[in-house]
């Protein structure tokens, strides 16, 4: 054979190989009519980059008509109505975690800066506050969908902004209160699915009134009256009925509190009561109260004891009675709402009672020997008369 003919037949299958070379599309490049070299970026394709994975279950269509290739996970609970993760607005401050199936490099957690975006590769700087994690979820969705491939965004709200609530009236510390929550269980809004879960201590009226003491023993928790200010400068205002919630057992009002709103606790009118053991056995209550134990007991003074305790539990805390302790005969005096002094006489001996204390009582304790149980009383309670001028 020639050898002119058998470099023809090299150059030819040399050529044949660049052919075919050129005519192959390089991943991640879209050609563009007309150019040869175009650079554009074009979607790319998560199956071209990580390793090959088990076959997926069958392809469900989300609600956007893209098609999710991610195996199916457990569904999380439906949110309670009212929940925080479709009401609470994100602000500067919040954390956010942030998940795109497939694509690592989308994947982790952001701080909403003081401008309130945060930033993401290929996207830039993205709006973040003003907004619910799910209405943040589709402008992600709608951002990366240029360059991504059906992209499955989920936003989940990890830590909350500090947020600084002003209490007044019938609480235990008045004035700010700030409430931070961290999640246990994530607020996940995926789009095109619900994954939903709640927030454990959310920034609500409940744990506000828990922060700022509890409510005090004459506080009408019917009316919790809640101002918010407006962007716009205007106000609004909502009164809130936590006793129903009480009684009935249900859950309370889940208003969450944004940064800025004042409560205030208002005063049960003169004649009007509640039942102060279902308060006091609420989380509305204060953790402990003050209440001082006098007399034939082991360690006399002032004692701190859970809102619900009963006289003979005050008693114990003070270190149980002393030998001397004439306890057919034990005093518990209380300051009423006219500023006048109660007196009632009741007896221990099978140290159980049904008397709950409050927050200021005074119990006293008599000595067996004690000829006039009123006499001893008196006594005693001429040092603490400047306890209950505080409450005049």
């Amino acid at each position: 054979m020639p050898k002119s003919f058998g470099l023809r037949q090299t150059t030819r299958s040399i050529a044949a190989a660049v052919t075919c070379c050129l005519a192959v599309q390089l991943p991640g490049l879209a050609q563009v009519p007309g150019s040869a070299s175009a650079l554009e970026p074009a979607p790319i394709d998560p199956a071209q980059l990580a390793p090959a994975q088990p076959p997926a279950p069958a392809l469900q269509p989300s609600q956007f008509g893209t098609v999710q290739t991610n195996p199916a996970q457990p569904q999380a609970a439906p949110a309670p109505s009212g929940s925080i993760s479709s009401e609470y607005v994100l602000g500067p401050g919040d954390q956010v975690e942030i998940s795109v199936f497939g694509y690592e490099e989308y994947t982790g957690s952001k701080v909403i800066l003081p401008d309130g975006t945060i930033t993401l590769p290929l996207i830039g700087s993205v709006p973040a506050s003003q907004r619910t994690s799910d209405q943040l979820a589709r402008d992600l969705t709608a951002r990366l969908s240029p360059f991504l491939v059906n992209p499955a965004v989920t936003v989940s709200l990890s830590t909350l902004r500090p947020v600084v609530v002003n209490v007044a009236g019938e609480v235990q510390r008045p004035g700010p209160v700030q409430l931070r929550s961290l999640t246990t269980n994530t607020i996940s809004n995926q789009v095109g699915s619900s994954t939903n879960n709640s927030v454990d201590r959310s920034p609500t009226i409940s744990s506000a009134l828990v922060e700022a003491g509890g409510v005090t023993q004459s506080a009408d928790i019917r009316q919790v009256v809640v101002r918010r200010t407006l962007p716009g400068g205007n106000s609004t205002t909502s009164t809130i009925n936590l006793w129903d919630a009480l009684w009935s057992e249900n859950a309370p009002p889940s208003l969450v509190l944004q940064d800025g709103d004042s409560l205030f606790v208002p005063r049960l009118e003169p004649g009007e009561t509640l039942d102060r053991r279902l308060v006091a056995r609420s989380s509305l209550a204060p953790d402990t109260i003050r209440v001082r134990v006098v007399g034939e007991v082991t360690r006399p003074g002032e004692v701190q004891v859970p809102p619900n305790s009963t006289i003979s539990s005050a008693v114990a805390v003070a270190g149980g009675p002393t030998g001397d302790a004439k306890l057919s005969e034990v005093v518990y005096v209380r300051l009423n709402e006219e500023g006048q002094i109660d007196r009632q006489v009741i007896d221990l001996r099978n140290l159980t009672d049904n008397f709950q204390v409050q927050e200021g009582d005074v119990v006293i304790v008599p000595e067996t020997r004690t000829s006039s149980v009123l006499d001893f009383v008196g006594r005693v309670l001429s040092p603490l008369n400047f306890l209950f001028n505080v409450f005049r």
